[in-house]
């Protein structure tokens, strides 16, 4: 018989019980550490190589928030090191630790590559190839992470899409906010880049919530609960704040950023990213709290 304030999940796998959602949040604030940590880190390091390719974002802007993008990857890789070494009693993520000594490399590379771009670009170098080098540590991290929480090579598909996407709004996010910033001091500076990184947060957001729907219609994730059975149950509090805190109200927020910031309305745009980046933050919390504790991929 399970022990007071555990239950068994549903799925009826022998032996195994889940702890009730608090303790079971807490037990896993590591990997949900990680999981903003290294989605700040992306994420904003993202929005900065697409913003210089596509647009006419200043040069400080850039510099300052590929720096922001490195002391995020510091503090995702001191925070990597302190991961569990094995599986966390009554947790339905079953950890490869194999896995770890590659993901902590490719983030140390991760961290180095952006320092090493800005020598370039700082003594009027080609940076592109740094760059694309820089990108491709990012997804080694995260393909790296994924195979060492997705219990196999089909589980770590998905849970590489959900760290994608999480650090594609969680960094952008940041990034786009911080650019807001810069119009307050470069009033010249064209709407195009805050319209670009808006515009591709409201993308990645409604990708999130299709994502949603998906994966709770059809039990995607470790607990391999029954269609739509995450929306009840102990878990329902969290998930249904995960959908409207952390994806559908970002979602009105970042479309009204790109409103506001196609008639130049900077300070509103700013203000409206400033939500955003709260939002998405908590939202991303919940996603990575209720992956790491129920196994529950929302």
């Amino acid at each position: 018989m399970p022990q007071a304030g555990t239950e068994r999940l549903p799925e009826g796998r022998p032996g195994y019980t889940r702890s009730v959602p608090a303790e079971s949040i807490a037990q896993n604030l590591a990997y949900i550490n990680w999981t903003v940590l290294t989605g700040l880190a992306i994420g904003s390091y993202g929005a900065v190589f697409l913003a210089r390719l596509r647009t006419s974002a200043t040069r400080g802007f850039l510099g300052f928030t590929t720096a922001c993008a490195v002391v995020f990857a510091i503090l995702a890789w001191l925070s990597d090191g302190a991961l569990p070494q094995t599986t966390l009693a009554g947790s339905p993520i079953i950890v490869d630790s194999s896995w770890d000594v590659p993901r902590r490399l490719a983030l140390a590379a991760f961290v180095v590559l952006p320092i090493v771009e800005l020598g370039v670009i700082r003594l009027g170098g080609p940076s592109r190839v740094v760059a694309l080098m820089a990108m491709g540590a990012a997804g080694c991290v995260l393909v790296f992470g994924a195979l060492a929480w997705g219990g196999g090579a089909i589980g770590a598909v998905p849970l590489l899409i959900q760290l994608t996407v999480l650090s594609a709004a969680t960094g952008g996010v940041f990034a786009a906010m911080i650019l807001g910033h810069w119009y307050l001091v470069t009033p010249k500076l064209s709407e195009g880049p805050l319209i670009l990184i808006s515009r591709t947060i409201l993308a990645v957001v409604a990708i999130q919530v299709a994502l949603f729907v998906a994966w709770t219609a059809t039990g995607v994730g470790p607990a391999g609960v029954a269609p739509f059975a995450a929306l009840v149950g102990p878990w329902a509090l969290f998930v249904w704040l995960r959908l409207v805190v952390g994806l559908v109200f970002p979602l009105i927020g970042s479309w009204a950023a790109v409103q506001t910031a196609r008639s130049r309305s900077m300070e509103s745009a700013t203000g409206l990213l400033y939500i955003n980046v709260g939002s998405i933050a908590a939202g991303t919390i919940l996603a990575a709290g209720l992956y790491f504790g129920a196994g529950l991929l929302v």
